[in-house]
């Protein structure tokens, strides 16, 4: 394996950062497998070169394209929570704000989602990213909700329940479109579970 370089000018790094953005774009719409380092090249608009220069392979664009989509993903989330103070009078309007913020991030296509769940069971290192993810996330609400005084009882499970239900509510709205489901009111029935988890407290 060639050593790749790891750029520090500001054009270098923007170079790197669209290789990243467009490789994940296009394997995610095309396939990884049906997609390699010279389609990139020319979908990012620079030479097969350039592409080696900075990755040893599509696997490293996948890679990093797929630990950039689930800070962006996560990001809604815990920023909302940073921002605002938890409380009872505060925690549905959050919740809703945090759905929406949620819905919004989820920008892939319909085909572009299935092959990156796809990758997600048959790649062990993306596997890794989300698995890693899942875990920050749910250790950062926790301290965020302690840090307004919310003392769940079995507080990382709880939250990573809550995440998990989000997340697939977001899925169902944005890729599932299922005709017979009410949106509106699995929305408020998933905030209604979140609540009643969140009054669970130790206290």
């Amino acid at each position: 394996m060639s050593e790749t370089r790891i750029p520090t000018q500001k054009r270098s790094i923007e170079k790197r950062n669209k290789i990243i953005e467009k490789g994940f774009e296009l394997i995610c719409e095309k396939g990884y497998h049906n997609t390699n380092t010279s389609e990139i090249a020319k979908y990012a608009e620079v030479s097969t070169g350039i592409v080696y220069q900075y990755f040893n392979d599509k696997e490293e664009i996948l890679i990093e394209g797929v630990k950039n989509y689930s800070q962006k993903i996560m990001y809604p989330l815990i920023n909302i929570l940073e921002t605002e103070e938890i409380n009872e009078k505060s925690i549905e309007q959050i919740l809703n704000d945090i759905i929406d913020k949620f819905i919004d991030s989820h920008t892939m296509s319909k085909k572009a989602h299935e092959e990156l769940i796809a990758m997600s069971h048959i790649n062990e290192k993306v596997s890794e990213i989300f698995h890693k993810s899942e875990l920050e996330t749910t250790e950062n609400i926790v301290n965020l909700l302690e840090q307004n005084n919310i003392y769940l009882k079995n507080k990382y499970e709880k939250v990573h329940i809550m995440v998990g239900l989000i997340d697939n509510l977001c899925h169902e709205i944005v890729y599932h479109k299922h005709e017979n489901l009410n949106y509106k009111i699995m929305k408020q029935e998933a905030i209604n579970i979140i609540i009643s988890m969140l009054k669970d407290t130790e206290n």
